[in-house]
């Protein structure tokens, strides 16, 4: 990987829920804090249970093609500039992993590869269009869990016997091979040397990249539990939001931004 020369700031964003209102998928409330750290000369990483090719549209849309994003929890990485996901054997390995799984195990989760458009639209909210674009997996399969706590504990232990972990997101429990947004955090680091490294999240799948960041931001979405109590709370290297999604990502990204004399 290339270096490229040091900027002062590289923010790690989660998207639904945290960047991109969890309902609405609109993330125009977070408008003048992108300015800002535009202003600034400053990056941003879209990390996201998302595939590339969603990714991509909305990276395009806010802006930030310029740089790399993390894809479908860190499993994959859409280079700048990019908007195909390309090779999918990772994803075919890992539905050949869910098809021999016991069926009594099996049929209590039901991926995006077993939906159609029109299921994977309206389990999510997107359109047609988006929900097209979330079927174009490389690296992960998203999905709803629809059995009990016993045979969840089965699944993920035949699961972690195969090589696959499982992480709870927003909204589904996502398979992969391993590879965490941390995972993928680390190596943009060392290719982007920032003086200050931030990371905003709403969900399981985020607490290592918040540990991982200078600063950890958790934003509020009232469509799910809180995350418990992280450590650096204590010391305000993690802080929390009281404002919801992007409302919550840009009043802090805005207040740092200042504390870092960025703006």
């Amino acid at each position: 990987m290339v270096a490229t020369p040091p900027i002062p700031i590289l923010v790690f964003s989660d998207l639904d829920g945290t960047l991109i209102d969890h309902a609405s998928y609109d993330a125009s409330a977070a408008g003048p804090a992108l300015d800002a750290l535009r202003a600034c000369g400053g990056g941003l990483i879209m990390a996201s249970s998302k595939t590339g090719p969603e990714i991509a549209r909305i990276r395009d849309t806010l802006g930030w093609a310029d740089f790399p994003a993390i894809v479908e929890n860190g499993a994959g990485l859409l280079p700048a500039g990019e908007a195909g996901q390309g090779d999918a054997t990772q994803y075919e390995a890992l539905r050949g992993v869910l098809d021999k799984a016991p069926q009594n195990l099996r049929q209590g989760f039901r991926g995006f590869g077993d939906m159609s458009v029109a299921e994977v639209s309206e389990v999510t909210g997107l359109s047609t269009d988006e929900a097209a674009l979330a079927k174009q997996r490389g690296f992960s399969e998203p999905g709803l869990w629809t059995g009990d706590d016993p045979q969840l504990e089965q699944f993920l232990e035949y699961l972690a016997g195969q090589g696959v972990t499982a992480r709870e997101g927003g909204r589904f429990l996502t398979l992969s091979f391993g590879q965490t947004k941390a995972d993928r955090m680390a190596d943009l680091i060392a290719q982007f040397n920032p003086a200050h490294t931030v990371a905003l999240g709403d969900a399981p799948n985020d607490v290592e990249m918040l540990q991982a960041a200078d600063t950890g931001v958790i934003v509020a979405n009232p469509y799910r539990a809180a995350l418990p109590r992280l450590p650096g709370e204590e010391t305000s290297r993690i802080i929390r939001t009281t404002l919801p999604g992007p409302q919550g990502w840009n009043a802090a990204l805005l207040e740092l931004l200042l504390e870092l004399k960025l703006r």
